[in-house]
This record gives structure tokens, C-alpha cells and sequence, in this order.
């Protein structure tokens, strides 16, 4: 459990906007180093084995230099049927620490790694507690969600409803949001398939059901997120220049935004304080779970976390919280599952938030969902829930209409 919480926290730590866990754990280097092998001749020892299965770190010099000399190998005349100055285990050696002299007909860096054993980390990590406390996560944000509604009820419009509308958002907001609502709830939706598919699933459906669904799901994650990078980009462009925090966002934030009073609207621009703290939240997260996102879809092609973990090492954040100096070289395959697990934790933070925003702006409150449906809102919503942004809008159909009719000059 220690070790896996080492783990996450060194994913925390990349937040902006990667990072990731350590590769193997420190405890017990050592007391391994000093690790006497009179009694296996210099192989390796059963608490050698043992400590590289617990992921700890061993002083593995005696076994990754044993790999053979061929310039130690027979002549040719007493040779008698010898494999040369390596036997099998040193080529197998050889092969798994990098040293060997492979050729391979396939290109890219990763074709030459025939021996990856670097992954068992991951698998119990990804199986075990990201299953876990992931799954938990979502689980308290529903029943906090469902607490806050039984507790505080819907957020209402406390005044009388004028019957006047007004433009809060333009179509093109509008899909933009909706592109960036839909294409997330299907990645979402596909990304827990295939995570808890084996756990969930096949226990229930069986194998065959499962391996169509996760299939699908897979198509559908791969393609959708296209989409989803697309919207990205249109929120943000739309949306950057209203979500600059201000001195409303002070007072709307000492007054808790009303959510947990009744009778308070703190005075709000276009958006309020709390809005742009997802609004914030959503491009930080959705660049960062894009760029994972792509280093998946595309293999041992965009290499990300040694150079991240280089920043960190420093920065000096690693030795901060005591953790020593991440490792910064690394084979493509330990890339990708670095880039599986911030890409999956990412997701979970994500999922959780939206969640609560999703409650807020549909049953949580009332003209919400209309703001983002037909792009108008009642003036009396917008007079409690964004006053300075409403007074802004007042002013401007004033000064408009004052343009249009102007005064008729005396004679």
C-alpha cells in the first residue's frame, strides 16, 4: 500500500501538464547491494528474485555484465558442439538489459526491445488500486451530489419570472459545448468498459458479449477523441476572455456563490467565480488527457515522461517529498505505460468533476440547462445570478436602441 501510494503521488506531481510514478521503489537498495552470493557462485539469490518481484531495486550489476565474450569462446578445433563464449542465459541477458547486438526487420524503437520485463508494476498497479480508489472517487461524487440535493435542494429563481428572454449564448458556444459534453461522456463511458470490462462484465455477460462491447468501445474511443480535442480548442477561443478572474470573483468566492445559502447572489460577470474554476479545470485536464491520449493512439512515437520527469528531478519537487530522483531513461514500452496510467487517473479526476457540474447545470438549478439549450435565459435568472453581467447587457440594448431612434432635434 506504501508503495503504491508513492506511486500515485508522483503522478500528482506532473499535473502541469504530465507526470507520472516511479519506476521501482527504493526501500531495501541497500541492504541488497551488500547481499553476499558465496552460496549460488555469484548468481543470483532467492531474495534477489524476491526483491525485484516486491519492484524493489537491487544492485543487478553481477547479472547484467554476465552476458558472455565471444572472445572467450573455444577454438575452433576444440569447440565440440559449444554455443561460443555465451550460453543461452547470458544471451537472454544480454537481450533483456539492452546490451545485446540485435537487428530486427522492423523499424522504430521499439522493435529492438525483445525482452520487456519492466511492466509487472503496472499491471498490479492499473488491476489493483487505480481499479479501486477510481471506481470509489466517482461513487462519493454521486452521493455527494445526491447529500447536497436532499440537503440544499434545487437553486431557484427566487424572484417572478419577467417572460423577457436574453442571449446568454451564441449557437456556435452552444456547439461548442455540447461537442465537448458529448464526445467526453462517450469517452468516458467507453473508457470504463474497457478498464473495468473484466472485473464488471464478463463475470455478468461472459467473455464473447465482452469482447464485442470492448471492441466497440475501442473504435469508438480512438475516433471520438478526435472531436473532443476539436471542441477543446473552440471552448477555450470562445470562452478564454470572460474567464479572466477579477475582483467579483474575490466576493462571489467569500459568499460561497449562494450554493449553500438561500437568499445570496453574490454579484457575478459572465461567468462567476466557480464556473471559471471548471472552465479552467476542463482546459488543463483536457490538454493534458489529449496529450496522453495521443502518445496511446500513436506507440512509442511521442516519448513524453523521461523529459517530464528530467523537469521534476530538477525542480526538486521528487526529493521535496522525499522520493529521490525519478528515473529518466526509459524503454518506449515504459513510456506507454506511464502514459496509460496519467491518461486513466486524469480521466477519473475529470469524471468526478463533471459530475458536479452536470448536477449544477441541469436539476441543480433552475435556467441553467434553457442557458445551454436555446441559448436564453430569463432576465430575472440573469438579474440573481450574474448581475454585472446582466447590467452589462442592459446597457448595451439601452445604448443600441438609443442609436437606432435618436432623438428628434427641437425647432
Amino acid at each position: 500500500m506504501i508503495r503504491t501510494f508513492r506511486r500515485l503521488l508522483i503522478l500528482a506531481l506532473a499535473m502541469a501538464p504530465l507526470a507520472a510514478v516511479p519506476a521501482t521503489a527504493q526501500e531495501g537498495a541497500g541492504a541488497n547491494k551488500e547481499m553476499p552470493r558465496a552460496s549460488t557462485g555469484g548468481a543470483q539469490t532467492l531474495e534477489d528474485i524476491l526483491a525485484r518481484q516486491r519492484g524493489q531495486q537491487i544492485d543487478d550489476d553481477f547479472r547484467r555484465e554476465a552476458v558472455g565474450d565471444p572472445a572467450r569462446a573455444a577454438a575452433i578445433a576444440a569447440q565440440l558442439g559449444t554455443l561460443g563464449g555465451a550460453s543461452d542465459s547470458e544471451v537472454f541477458r544480454a537481450l533483456r538489459y539492452g546490451s545485446a547486438d540485435v537487428t530486427v526487420s522492423a523499424k522504430g524503437a521499439a522493435a529492438g526491445i525483445v525482452i520487456q520485463d519492466s511492466g509487472m508494476w503496472w499491471l498490479e498497479l492499473r488491476e489493483g488500486p487505480l481499479l479501486e480508489w477510481g471506481g470509489w472517487l466517482l461513487v462519493a461524487m454521486i452521493a455527494v451530489v445526491a447529500v447536497y440535493l436532499v440537503v440544499r435542494g434545487p437553486i431557484r429563481i427566487e424572484g417572478e419570472k419577467t417572460g423577457r428572454m436574453i442571449l446568454r449564448f451564441t449557437a456556435i458556444e452552444r456547439f461548442s459545448h455540447w461537442l465537448l459534453a458529448g464526445s467526453f461522456i462517450l469517452l468516458g463511458l467507453t473508457g470504463l468498459i474497457v478498464l473495468f470490462g473484466r472485473v464488471a462484465l464478463i463475470p455478468v455477460f461472459g467473455k464473447d458479449f465482452f469482447s464485442d462491447i470492448a471492441l466497440a468501445s475501442k473504435w469508438i474511443h480512438n475516433n471520438v477523441a478526435w472531436a473532443f480535442i476539436v471542441a477543446l480548442v473552440m471552448v477555450f477561443v470562445c470562452w478564454v476572455v470572460h474567464n479572466v478572474p477579477n475582483r467579483a470573483d474575490l466576493v462571489w468566492l467569500a459568499k460561497g456563490g449562494g450554493l449553500f445559502s438561500k437568499h445570496v447572489h453574490p454579484p457575478a460577470r459572465k461567468f462567476n467565480a466557480g464556473q471559471k474554476i471548471i472552465f479552467w479545470i476542463v482546459i488543463i485536464l483536457g490538454i493534458s488527457i489529449s496529450a496522453s491520449g495521443l502518445s496511446l493512439l500513436f506507440p512509442f512515437e511521442m516519448p513524453m515522461f523521461a523529459k517530464t520527469f528530467e523537469v521534476l528531478n530538477a525542480l526538486g519537487l521528487p526529493q521535496l517529498v522525499g522520493m529521490g530522483e525519478l528515473q529518466t531513461t526509459m524503454t518506449p514500452h515504459e513510456e506507454m505505460q506511464y502514459a496509460q496510467l496519467w491518461h486513466t487517473v486524469v480521466a477519473f479526476v475529470f469524471m468526478a468533476i463533471i459530475i458536479a457540474h452536470i448536477y449544477l447545470g441541469s436539476v441543480g438549478m433552475e435556467g441553467a440547462f434553457e442557458s445551454m439549450e436555446s441559448g436564453e435565459v430569463d432576465m430575472q435568472w440573469a438579474k440573481e445570478h450574474h448581475s454585472l453581467w446582466y447590467e452589462e447587457v442592459v446597457a448595451e440594448e439601452q445604448a443600441a436602441a438609443s442609436r437606432e431612434s435618436p432623438a428628434t432635434p427641437a425647432e
